[in-house]
C-alpha cells in the first residue's frame, strides 16, 4: 500500500487522539489517587481532625519529646565571640532550654560540636572548637545532665554554615551545636 500525504495525517491524527485520552486519563487518576484522605487505607482518619491520627506527630517537630522539636524549637546552637568560649548570656538561655529538654528525654544522648569560622590555622581551630564544645558540656552538667550522656567533637573550620570572608558569615560559624541522638535506652 502507498502511504499519502493524507494517510500520515489520518495516522498522526489518530495516533495524537490516542495520546491525548491517555494523557486526560492518567491525569485524572493522579487527581483521583491525591483526593483520597484515606491514603494508607486507615479508617480512623477523621476530616474534623478530632480522630485517632490528630494531634502531634510522634518524631515531628510539634511532638515535645522528639529531637526536631529539640533542634527547631528548644535551639541546637549557640554561638561565640571571636576567639572565644565563653558563653554569653543568650548561649547559657539556649543551653538552659538544652538541658531541661535532655532532663525530660533521659532516652537521649547528645553529641557537642565545636565549630570556629575559617581566620586562622586548621590546628588552632580545632583546639578553639574543642574548648567552645567543652563549655558547652561544662555548662550542661552543671546543669544536672550527666556527663555519660554528653559527648564532644571539634570540628574547627572544617565544617562552615557560611562560606564567605564577611564578619556576617563568620560569626554563624562560631559555634556550638548539640547534636540529639537515641541513647541506650532506646
Amino acid at each position: 500500500m502507498k502511504t499519502t500525504p493524507t494517510t500520515n495525517k489520518r495516522e498522526r491524527g489518530t495516533k495524537m487522539k490516542t495520546f491525548q485520552k491517555a494523557m486526560i486519563l492518567g491525569t485524572g487518576l493522579l487527581l483521583a489517587a491525591c483526593s483520597s484522605p484515606d491514603r494508607f487505607g486507615d479508617s480512623t482518619v477523621d476530616l474534623n481532625g478530632t480522630g485517632a491520627n490528630s494531634g502531634v506527630i510522634a518524631g515531628s517537630a510539634s511532638d515535645p519529646s522528639s529531637p526536631a522539636y529539640f533542634s527547631q524549637t528548644v535551639g541546637d546552637r549557640v554561638l561565640f565571640p571571636v576567639d572565644q568560649h565563653t558563653l554569653t548570656s543568650t548561649a547559657q538561655q539556649t543551653l538552659n532550654g538544652q538541658a531541661q529538654w535532655l532532663l525530660r528525654n533521659t532516652d537521649y544522648d547528645a553529641l557537642i560540636e565545636g565549630h570556629a569560622d575559617e581566620q586562622g590555622t586548621r590546628e588552632y581551630n580545632l583546639a578553639l572548637g574543642a574548648r567552645r564544645a567543652n563549655s558547652v558540656q561544662e555548662y550542661l552538667i552543671s546543669q544536672g545532665v550527666p556527663s555519660t550522656r554528653l559527648k564532644v567533637i571539634s570540628y574547627g573550620k572544617e565544617r562552615p554554615i557560611e562560606i564567605c570572608s564577611e564578619e556576617s558569615c563568620y560569626a554563624q560559624n562560631r559555634r556550638s551545636v548539640t547534636v540529639i541522638s537515641a541513647g541506650a535506652g532506646v
